[in-house]
């Protein structure tokens, strides 16, 4: 005799075993998911018991954290002496800049941070306004103040700036001028070159004006403050620069293809403390005796043309990796080269190569501290230079120096990695 059962509602839905989720089932699945992968994580279990306790023990049970010269940090048993670090902290931060002066500093750290954080969130709204701040409102008054302000804009400045314009304009009539484009199609209303060139005047005048500011030289700059300003500086020149040489790279015209090929050449084959030696000792020997440049200027334009050579590779990259279909469809809709450039590959080659650009701003970042080898101070320049004051002559000293600035390093790296990461889920329309 056969019984049947039917069963007239779905079955409860059971949880799956413990030995397959949770904790317990990610460390199987990862950690201990075959003789190999175990082996390799008791050695590195083993690894970081043979590490992270003496290090825990260094920097924070056995470290000094209070104390006014050598005498608090010496002894058999003393770990790592922060009371060195504080007292060197202010000029960890400022260098040697004026201490009554120090509230200028404080002001463009506070306008940075007011620039940046609404720019990095991305339901901020009037993202237009805050670009117009950083990329011009920012670098001015940050300039004034830093500096003090009032240049000598003297009759070259102006003509400086009048050979800007008509290169500029030159440039934009190349494709005109090289038959690529005729003259009758060209739609270009005279404000791409007016506004740019009554914008630049504006600034010019306002450097000129005296706000009664203390002139600090950038000999006073150092630490943190000269990391920052080279670091932004070279990121904020070496992306567009990167784009258009890597745009002229791929150009159909030979001189503007021959012109970035040896541009991006010259400059990758030459290693970045040789250019910073070069603009510093060698340069000022090929000029007329009364003109010069300040010290810190020359490191500034060496580190952005090097990481603009590095950056339009990663971008040619990213244009390479372009299917034809979108150069082909942006030619169907009757778009210009450059409207299909800015509208459809531009936008999508970037998105492909966030790690490769934020890869570069790191590389940047770090590189920064070379400008040591010309005199110039930065965070670890003034770790360096405060080690050699014998009132904190301890062992210990150094190594409490060199971590602090390796972690300082280390957060801006990381966030500048965490952050590149959320953009990258932020544009992913793989699985949308």
């Amino acid at each position: 005799m056969e019984i049947a059962y039917v069963r007239s509602e779905p079955a409860e839905a059971l949880p799956p075993p413990t030995s397959s989720s949770g904790p317990i089932g990610w460390l199987r699945e990862n950690l201990f998911s075959g003789i190999r992968n175990t082996i390799l994580t008791l050695l590195a279990l083993y690894l970081l018991w043979l590490t992270i306790p003496p290090m825990i023990q260094f920097l924070f049970i056995d470290a000094v954290w209070s104390g006014s010269d050598r005498q608090d940090c010496l002894g058999a048993d003393v770990g790592a002496c922060w009371a060195f670090v504080e007292a060197r902290f202010p000029q960890y931060i400022y260098g040697r800049y004026p201490i009554d002066e120090r509230w200028r500093v404080d002001i463009f750290f506070f306008l940075l941070a007011a620039g940046l954080i609404p720019m990095a969130i991305p339901r901020v709204p009037y993202k237009t306004l805050n670009a117009i701040f950083l990329l011009v409102i920012f670098p001015v008054v940050s300039l004034i103040l830093l500096t003090g302000g009032d240049f000598e804009i003297g009759v070259s400045w102006w003509l400086a700036l009048v050979f800007t314009l008509v290169l500029a304009e030159i440039i934009v009539l190349l494709p005109a001028l090289l038959g690529a484009v005729p003259f009758a199609e060209r739609k270009r209303p005279a404000t791409v070159t007016l506004v740019p060139f009554a914008a630049l005047a504006l600034i010019f005048v306002i450097m000129g004006l005296d706000f009664g500011l203390r002139e600090v030289e950038t000999s006073l700059w150092g630490g943190l403050l000269v990391t920052l300003v080279l670091a932004l500086c070279g990121i904020a020149a070496s992306l567009p620069l990167g784009i258009l040489l890597a745009l002229g790279r791929r150009s159909k015209m030979p001189i503007v293809r021959m012109f970035s090929v040896i541009f991006i050449e010259f400059w990758r084959g030459v290693p970045l403390i040789t250019i910073l030696f070069m603009s510093s000792v060698m340069l000022p020997l090929f000029l007329p005796d009364d003109v010069s440049f300040d010290k810190l200027l020359r490191a500034i334009i060496g580190v952005a043309m090097f990481a603009s050579a590095y950056m339009a590779e990663v971008v040619r990259g990213g244009l390479q990796a372009m299917p034809k279909g979108q150069y082909e469809g942006a030619d169907a809709l009757g778009l210009s080269h450059w409207q299909k450039m800015r509208l459809i590959i531009l936008p999508q080659a970037l998105k492909h190569v966030i790690p490769g650009i934020v890869n570069t701003f790191i590389g940047l970042f770090k590189d920064t501290s070379l400008v040591l080898i010309i005199g110039l101070f930065d965070l670890l320049g003034m770790v360096k230079l405060s080690l050699v004051d014998p009132k904190w002559a301890t062992p210990v000293t150094p190594a409490t120096g060199y971590i602090f600035a390796a972690f300082v390093f280390w957060v801006f790296c990381f966030g500048m990695s965490r952050y590149s990461m959320f953009i990258e889920r932020r544009l992913d329309r793989t699985h949308r």
